[in-house]
């Protein structure tokens, strides 16, 4: 296989494990079970919603780098509410989804690049915090088609969608 049939093969479905909007900068983001996602605007209630054109209007970290991060800071678990990200998957590797689309729910997406640390994870982790999620801090995304996601709901890569339905 070539690389772009690697890129377009990835047979991992993944799950959304937890949603978070924040409705203000710098607030605490929300749990919550679902949420409205609109087109090239972002997650319905979250402060990032709004900005057309924006490459990062939600963003996306995995489960398993969180399990990562916490390790790192000797941690039991991280909240996902202290790594300021809008949705946390399971199951799917997030880094394979960068620069290709893909869909959780009834959503189309499009993975736009790495979402790198701020500043605030020394604040919201503990010292070493940004240095914790270096590697680990998920991807960006604009939204492509505009739905629903819920908690529970696939993750996978367009392409595969496309070619099982």
């Amino acid at each position: 296989m070539n690389m772009n049939e690697l890129q377009d093969s990835l047979p991992q479905i993944g799950r959304v494990e937890w949603i978070g909007v924040r409705p203000e900068r710098y607030e605490d983001l929300k749990a919550v079970d679902q949420v409205e996602v609109q087109e090239d605007k972002g997650l319905a209630a979250d402060h990032f919603q709004g900005i057309l054109g924006s490459k990062r209007q939600v963003t996306l970290i995995q489960k398993e780098h969180l399990q990562a991060v916490a390790s790192y800071m000797g941690l039991e678990k991280v909240d996902p509410n202290l790594t300021r990200r809008n949705i946390v998957t399971q199951g799917i590797n997030l880094h394979a989804l960068k620069d290709r689309r893909f869909i959780i729910g009834e959503v189309l997406f499009e993975g736009t690049g790495n979402c790198a640390p701020c500043s605030r994870m020394e604040e919201n982790l503990g010292p070493g915090g940004w240095n914790a999620m270096r590697g680990h801090g998920g991807i960006c995304a604009r939204v492509i088609e505009a739905g629903t996601i819920k908690v529970g709901d696939e993750v996978k890569l367009a392409v595969t969608a496309m070619s099982t339905d």
